[in-house]
């Protein structure tokens, strides 16, 4: 107990924290427009297969001349774009096409496991066992900020992270501004609410829909490749993400479809997530008490807000539904 709120547990909490962060974000884009995609669980495998295929293959291209920093940049871009692929094809499905979203959502999930699983296998075979990235690309994913991460105690809480957790947190505030913020983003919100009205007030309801929902596809594909890349070091590791992309979706109710408690709902859930590397209880006899800890606590929560009959805590009025311009 003495470790447990250590600046190391801290430190673990956050980097546990941030692909959880960047799923719920990407889905709470996604359901200010009306659509509810299940899909974020697939979404992350490709983003995550997609950003490790990326640096992979252009330091095989580029050889010894090979940049770290380039390499975080493709695997970043790939991410972002393949698992906005994904998004993409639930869009058609489920707003030109009008297909269930949640039967949709949940196709895309399948796909998308298996989409990654295929593919990451299919690229360590083809490399003669496992795919890894260079160690100078790998450094990159688990530094910090220079000079600024070697301060005593500050350093260590706010400087020594890779630059995903810091453009997770970047997108948590642009995001929370756009939303509340700007005339696109209350356009947006509106959407969500009530897409006859805005329809009625000149607002491109179908535009909306497909951009919200295949950027905020991307955002939740750089949490996949989070996780490949910087907490399995550039591996390819089989069902990997195991799960994370279920805890956004829940995350997105316990926050509230707010991107500050967002983030303030990924730290929670990523301290809960390293819990039993910093609790002796039980020994090795507990362990798999902890591994289910953030999955029950995920339940609670749902309870919790369905409880809680508050407006500010329900979701947008005409989430997961299609919308028939001719019906308004």
């Amino acid at each position: 107990m003495s470790n447990l709120f250590s600046i190391a547990f801290v430190m673990a909490a956050v980097a546990a924290g941030a692909p959880l962060l960047f799923g719920t974000l990407g889905e709470i884009l996604t359901e200010k427009s009306g659509n509810l995609n299940l899909g974020v669980e697939g979404m992350m495998y490709m983003g995550g297969v997609a950003g490790l295929a990326g640096a992979y293959y252009y330091e095989q291209m580029a050889g010894p001349a090979a940049s770290g920093v380039t390499a975080a940049v493709i695997a970043t871009v790939c991410a972002f774009l393949c698992a906005a692929f994904g998004a993409l094809l639930y869009s058609v499905l489920t707003i030109t096409l009008r297909a269930n979203q949640n039967v949709t959502g949940l196709a895309l999930t399948i796909f998308g496991t298996g989409f990654g699983n295929l593919v990451g296998e299919a690229m360590g075979n083809a490399a003669g066992g496992f795919v890894a990235v260079s160690q100078s690309t790998k450094s990159v994913f688990n530094g910090g900020i220079p000079v600024l991460q070697d301060l005593p105690v500050v350093g260590k809480l706010l400087f020594s992270y890779n630059y995903l957790v810091y453009l997770a947190v970047l997108v948590a505030v642009v995001l929370s501004l756009f939303l509340n913020h700007s005339r696109l983003g209350l356009n947006l919100r509106s959407v969500g609410e009530n897409p006859g009205t805005a329809d009625a007030a000149g607002i491109n309801v179908t535009a909306y829909r497909y951009l919200a929902t295949c950027i905020g596809g991307g955002i939740s594909g750089l949490g996949g490749m989070y996780i490949v890349m910087a907490q399995q070091q550039g591996v390819w590791v089989h069902n990997c993400i195991a799960g994370k992309g279920w805890i956004a979706v829940a995350l997105v109710i316990f926050a509230t479809w707010s991107p500050a408690r967002a983030l303030a709902g990924s730290l929670v859930f990523g301290g809960l997530s390293v819990l039993r590397l910093y609790m002796n209880w039980g020994g090795n006899r507990l362990a798999p008490i902890y591994d289910i800890v953030p999955y029950i606590a995920t339940v609670v929560v749902l309870i919790a807000v369905s409880i809680r009959q508050r407006r500010e805590s329900q979701p947008p009025a005409n989430l997961g539904n299609a919308y028939f311009r001719e019906e308004r």
